[in-house]
């Protein structure tokens, strides 16, 4: 089938987080979350023995300082001895073993941190992967209704974007978690185990810290949101403007679209520098209020070390765990931040892939024989009748805008439809494509309900010329070669000729080698409407629609494509939509639409005769407005 309608998608945002703005939250937090841990059901395994390694990494790693203390201790010890002359001196032998014993902790603590990345690696990749993977399948089997509904750019930010932010997740985020909460309850026992007087002064910071943390936070949350919101719209607009470039400098617009981007830009680096700013600002200030806990500590520890309460190195040790406390709590609130991010993330994929299908295919539908062998119940020949039974039909159910529409065509007939402006003549051709499924009636082929074909089969039946060209990043031999890729050099140059490609491909560079790019912008829109012409007659299809086919090309040109697309059309069914009715002059019937019902119907002569709605239709392009 030859689909030549292009819809170009918009250019996605920068960033992780480009397919939200910061701060989206998820609608329902727990039933994603329980739908994201289900879908993870596969990996359970391996992320359990991420979260006992990840475990064992942040425990060996918590327990350092309180051996490293012991090493201290022995050292002031030692020193203190030699003062006194109560010991010989400092016990090296013992300071070594304990230094060897912690270097053994850190080694093992760094190879349970190794293996829980590796293996949390694997799982997002393998996550990801298995994700991008259904929702590729999951594009082929959405109806066309749901690309009605949906911008092209808001499915590309579910495939991309989203999808990042939950493989960064779990490469980053959720081991982190585990790890902070972990380090954060270690360390909270190993200064309880020094000294429950110091860990009260300690906590003390905490009601202090989280004040600042708060007030900056909702400070900078504003800012990082006009950032984002801003981000998208320079973006925005540069895409605009170089997607539409010959338009502006054709109207003189450079000095309006500066001023405008300008403006923009102005506003994303007020943004920027002020949640920048903010975030700036959060470490200073917990490094201060975290030195006067320091300050406080440090006194009191004095005393007791003064007094015989604890010694020098379960100080040093305390000191230690209390630069510590404030990371894991600093990490835990950023986290919780990216989880409700995620979780939107997450909701919009399963969103995406709970979307509602198309309708399943028959397991006895009905095959197209392409062969010389006889036809089966099930592998049948087609010669191109159509029948459009009593068809009723709406986009939107509760509204319909096809009553009763039948007619029948006979193989090879010529049939044009015609009609005002929202007639359904598009809609018609829609339904017999099986774009849509009518909600009344049936469209049959050759007898058989178009619903009893698998829609692959269906749809090779057909060849469309669309007044809304389809070329893609290619040269032109493969944009051509798009209808029958394994047709041989002679059928490739005979509808070349036939689509009068051949008139003016010698003319570029490269000839049929040349390529067309990213917006098939280097050749003009009557070249274009020509390749896809060639593309159709390539296909040698059984059934031909043309929807406004010459409409891009010049009248000389209209004429040598009008000759081929005769002769294309000769023992075909051919469906022809058109709105400059002199060229469907002589089609061997006209279907005459208004509203969704045929009003009248005949040929050219018989509906001029009849003086009706399609004689008005007619002479209403000839009068002068």
């Amino acid at each position: 089938m030859n689909n030549n309608h292009r819809t170009k998608p918009k250019a996605a945002m920068g960033g992780r987080m480009a397919g939200m703005m910061a701060g989206d939250k998820a609608k329902d937090f727990k039933g994603t979350f329980r739908q994201f841990v289900k879908y993870m059901g596969f990996y359970k395994y391996s992320v359990l023995i991420v979260m006992i390694f990840a475990v064992c990494s942040t425990v060996f790693m918590i327990i350092g300082p309180k051996i490293l203390g012991n090493a201290t201790t022995v050292l002031a010890e030692g020193i203190m001895g030699m003062y006194t002359g109560s010991t010989e001196g400092i016990d090296f032998g013992k300071i070594g073993e304990i230094l060897l014993f912690l270097l053994g902790l850190y080694v093992v603590s760094s190879f349970f941190s190794f293996m829980q990345g590796f293996i949390m690696t694997s799982v997002s990749v393998k996550l990801t992967y298995r994700m991008r993977k259904e929702i590729s399948e999951k594009l082929n089997r959405l109806p066309l209704s749901y690309f009605d509904k949906t911008t092209n750019g808001e499915v590309l930010s579910r495939v991309t974007n989203d999808i990042d932010t939950l493989s960064q997740t779990l490469n980053q985020s959720l081991t982190q978690i585990i790890t902070s909460v972990t380090q954060l309850v270690g360390i909270l026992i190993m200064m309880l185990s020094i000294s429950w007087q110091m860990t009260l002064i300690a906590l003390g910071i905490l009601p202090v810290s989280m004040i600042f943390v708060v007030f900056i936070v909702r400070r900078s949350q504003k800012q990082f949101t006009a950032q984002q919101k801003y981000i998208g719209k320079v973006n925005g607009h540069i895409e605009e403007m170089y997607g539409g470039h010959q338009v502006m400098k054709a109207f003189n617009g450079e000095k309006k679209s500066v001023e405008k981007f300008d403006q923009l830009n102005e506003k994303l680096y007020s943004s920027a520098w002020r949640s920048q700013f903010l975030s700036g600002v959060m470490m200073p200030t917990m490094v201060f209020v975290t030195n006067l806990g320091y300050v406080a500590v440090c006194v009191l520890g004095g005393f007791f070390a003064s007094s015989g309460v604890i010694t020098i190195g379960d100080i040093q040790a305390f000191i230690q765990y209390v630069r510590q406390f404030t990371q894991p709590i600093t990490q835990v609130a950023n986290i919780t931040n990216i989880l409700q991010q995620t979780a939107a993330a997450a909701e919009r994929v399963f969103e995406f892939l709970n979307e509602e299908e198309e309708v399943p295919e028959s397991e006895h539908a009905v095959t197209v024989n392409n062969t010389d062998e006889p036809d089966t119940e099930l592998n049948v020949h087609i010669d191109g009748s159509v029948q459009f039974a009593h068809i009723h039909f709406g986009y939107d159910p509760k509204k319909t805008i096809i009553e009763d529409f039948s007619a029948n065509v006979s193989p090879g007939s010529k049939i044009a439809i015609v009609g005002p402006t929202g007639a359904g003549k598009t809609t018609i051709v829609k339904l017999l494509l099986r774009f849509y499924d009518v909600q009344g009636g049936a469209v049959l082929i050759d007898g058989y309900d178009i619903k009893d074909f698998r829609r692959k089969d269906l749809r090779s039946l057909f060849g469309m010329v669309l007044q809304d060209t389809w070329l893609y990043n290619g040269t032109i031999k493969e944009n051509i070669l798009y209808g029958k890729p394994d047709a041989t050099e002679e059928e490739f140059l005979n509808a070349a000729k036939a689509a009068q490609v051949e008139n003016f491909v010698h003319t570029l560079p490269g000839g049929y080698n040349m390529i067309l790019n990213e917006e098939t912008n280097n050749i003009s829109q009557g070249q274009k409407q020509l390749l896809t012409i060639a593309r159709a007659i390539l296909a040698d299809p059984k059934v031909l629609i043309l929807d406004e086919a010459t409409s891009s090309v010049d009248t000389r040109t209209e004429v040598m494509i009008q000759k081929a697309m005769d002769n294309l059309m000769e023992g075909r069914t051919s469906f022809v939509i058109a709105h400059r009715l002199s060229t469907i002059r002589n089609a061997d019937r006209i279907l005459v639409l208004d509203k969704g019902n045929i009003v009248e119907q005949g040929t050219h002569d018989e509906l001029m005769q009849k003086a009706g709605f399609y004689e008005k239709l007619y002479n209403s392009q000839f009068e002068t407005a």
